[in-house]
C-alpha cells in the first residue's frame, strides 16, 4: 500500500458493520435538505474542505440505526474530534428526522 492510500485510510478509519437499506424516498428527502442547508460550507461530496468529504463520512460509516443516529444527533449538537480538529457547528433548529435524512443521504454516496 502507497504512502497516499495508507494515509487515507488512517484518516477514514473504516468501521466495521453490516448496512442495513436506506429508504430512498428518505434519502432524496436528506438530499433536498442538505441543498438547503449551510452545510456546504464546511463540507463537499468528493473532498475535504473544511470538514471532511461526505464521501468519507459514509466510507467511516456503517448504515445502521444506531449510526444514524449518533450522527444526527452530532449534527444537530455539532462537536470535534471525530475528523481532526475542525468543530463541526450545532443545529439547534434541525429536527431529528431531518438530520436523520440528511445522514441517510450522506451514508448512501459510499459507493
Amino acid at each position: 500500500m502507497d504512502t497516499s492510500a495508507r494515509k487515507e485510510q488512517e484518516y477514514i478509519r473504516a468501521i466495521e458493520g453490516e448496512d442495513e437499506i436506506l429508504d430512498p424516498e428518505i434519502i432524496k428527502r436528506g438530499e433536498v435538505l442538505i441543498s438547503y442547508s449551510d452545510c456546504a460550507e464546511c463540507h463537499k461530496t468528493d473532498k475535504r474542505a473544511k470538514g471532511p468529504a461526505f464521501r468519507d463520512i459514509a466510507k467511516r460509516y456503517p448504515t445502521t440505526s444506531a449510526y444514524l443516529d449518533l450522527l444526527a444527533r452530532k449534527v444537530i449538537s455539532g462537536g470535534t474530534g471525530s475528523w481532526g480538529s475542525p468543530v463541526m457547528l450545532p443545529h439547534p433548529d434541525l429536527n431529528e428526522e431531518d438530520a436523520r435524512a440528511m445522514v441517510s443521504y450522506i451514508l448512501s454516496l459510499e459507493e
